[in-house]
C-alpha cells in the first residue's frame, strides 16, 4: 500500500502544480480532483486509518467511505475525457448525466450499509459475509460501476493513444492499460460476490491475484498520466545542468573579455540573486554570457591577427595564448591596429556548434592558467 500511496500522492502533487498555473482547465482539474480522491481513498483502507475512522464514526464507515471515495474517482476520471471534447455543452450534459448515475450509485451502497449491523459490514472484501444479501448488493453494485466507469474510461484513453505520436502516446498507453486492468479486476471480483454469495469457497490465491493485478493496475495508470510532463521535466532539467554547466565553462574567456571591454557586459534581467534563484535565471545568464563572449571576441580580434592569418585556422590553444598577449597590450592603451573580424566561429551555421567553439577556447584559457 504505501508504494501505490505514494506513487498517487507523487502524480497528485505535479497535477496540482499544474492546477495553479492553468486553474480554469476543466480536464485538468477533473484529473486533479480524481487522483485527490484516489489518494484520500488509500489511507482510509489501510489498518489504521481504517481503524481511526471506525472508532470515531462507528464499524463499517471506513469501507463506506473508501468506497465512495473510489465512485468519486472515476467519475471524475470520465469527467476528464468528457471535457476534453471540442463540444463542450455536450460534455457538461454528459458530465451531469453520469454525475446522476454516480449518485444513485453512491445512495445505493450507502443504504445497503446502512441497513445491515455495523459489525456485520466491518473487515474486508476477502473477509466479509456475502451470503448476506445487503453486503453481496454492496460490493457487487460499487464494483459493477467502477467497472463500466474504467472501461469506458480505457476506452477513450486507447482512442486518444491510437492519434497520438511519442512521447505522449507512449504514457497514453500505460494508462489506458493500467485502466483495462483495473476494469478486469473489478470483473472478477464482481464474479467473486457471486460466487460467494450462492456459498462457494474463493481459493485465496485468486483473491491474491486479483488484489495484487489491482494494485499494479493502479501504479501504472499513475505512471501513465504523470509519463510525458515527467519526460519533459526530465528534459528540462537535462537542459538546465548543461547550460548551468557551460555557463562555468566559460567563465575564463568571459572574465578576460570582460575586463577588457566591460562596456559589452549586459546588464541582467533582474537583481543578481534572483536571477540565480530562478530556474530561467540559469538559461538567461547561458545566453547572456555566449553573445557577450562573441562580442568580445570580434571587439578583441585587431590585436589577435596578423595580416596573413585565416581566421578559422587557428586553433584553440593558440588563440587562447593570443588572447592572453591581446588582453595585455590593451591594458597598456596600445591602439588596435586593424579592423575586428568574427573570432571562434564554427564552420557550420548551427548555435551549438558555435558555442563548442567558445568552449573550446575557455578551456584552453584554464589549462595555460
Amino acid at each position: 500500500m504505501a508504494p501505490l500511496l505514494l506513487g498517487l500522492v507523487a502524480a497528485l502533487t505535479w497535477k496540482l502544480y499544474q492546477l495553479r498555473r492553468s486553474p480554469h482547465d476543466k480536464p485538468l482539474r477533473s484529473v486533479t480532483l480524481c487522483l485527490a480522491c484516489a489518494a484520500l481513498s488509500y489511507p482510509v483502507a489501510m489498518p489504521g486509518g481504517a481503524s481511526g475512522v471506525d472508532t470515531v464514526a462507528g464499524h463499517g464507515t471506513a469501507k463506506l467511505l473508501q468506497n465512495l471515495l473510489l465512485l468519486a474517482t472515476v467519475y471524475f476520471l470520465m469527467c476528464f475525457y468528457l471535457y476534453s471534447s471540442t463540444d463542450e455543452e455536450a460534455s457538461r450534459r454528459r458530465a451531469w448525466t453520469e454525475a446522476v448515475v454516480a449518485g444513485v450509485v453512491a445512495v445505493a451502497i450507502t443504504v445497503a450499509a446502512l441497513s445491515v449491523p455495523r459489525e456485520t459490514f466491518a473487515g474486508s472484501f476477502s473477509t466479509a459475509d456475502m451470503t448476506i444479501p445487503q453486503i453481496a448488493f454492496f460490493y457487487a453494485f460499487a464494483g459493477l460501476y467502477l467497472m463500466y466507469a474504467l472501461g469506458m474510461a480505457g476506452r477513450w484513453t486507447r482512442l486518444y493513444a491510437r492519434m497520438s505520436r511519442r512521447p505522449h502516446s507512449t504514457g497514453l498507453w500505460m494508462t489506458a492499460v493500467g485502466l483495462g486492468g483495473m476494469a478486469l479486476a473489478c470483473a472478477i471480483r464482481a464474479i467473486i460476490v457471486a460466487a460467494r454469495w450462492a456459498d462457494a469457497d474463493v481459493p485465496a490465491p485468486v483473491m491474491a491475484g486479483v488484489a495484487f493485478s489491482l494494485v499494479a493496475s493502479i501504479l501504472l495508470f499513475a505512471a501513465g498520466i504523470t509519463y510525458s510532463g515527467a519526460r519533459a521535466r526530465i528534459t528540462s532539467l537535462r537542459l538546465w545542468l548543461q547550460h548551468r554547466r557551460d555557463h562555468r565553462r566559460l567563465a575564463p574567456l568571459w572574465t578576460l573579455l570582460a575586463e577588457a571591454y566591460p562596456e559589452n557586459v549586459l546588464p541582467p534581467a533582474s537583481s543578481a540573486a534572483l536571477d540565480r534563484r530562478r530556474a530561467r535565471g540559469v538559461h538567461r545568464r547561458y545566453h547572456r554570457r555566449i553573445v557577450e563572449c562573441r562580442d568580445g571576441l570580434v571587439n578583441i580580434s585587431p590585436y589577435l591577427l596578423d595580416e596573413d592569418d585565416a581566421v578559422l585556422s587557428i586553433n584553440s590553444t593558440e588563440l587562447a595564448s593570443r588572447l592572453r598577449r591581446a588582453s595585455a597590450r590593451i591594458e597598456q592603451g596600445v591602439p588596435a591596429p586593424r579592423p575586428a573580424v568574427p573570432l571562434a566561429m564554427a564552420l557550420g551555421s548551427d548555435r551549438q556548434s558555435d558555442v563548442t567553439q567558445l568552449i573550446a577556447v575557455a578551456d584552453a584559457l584554464r589549462d595555460a592558467s
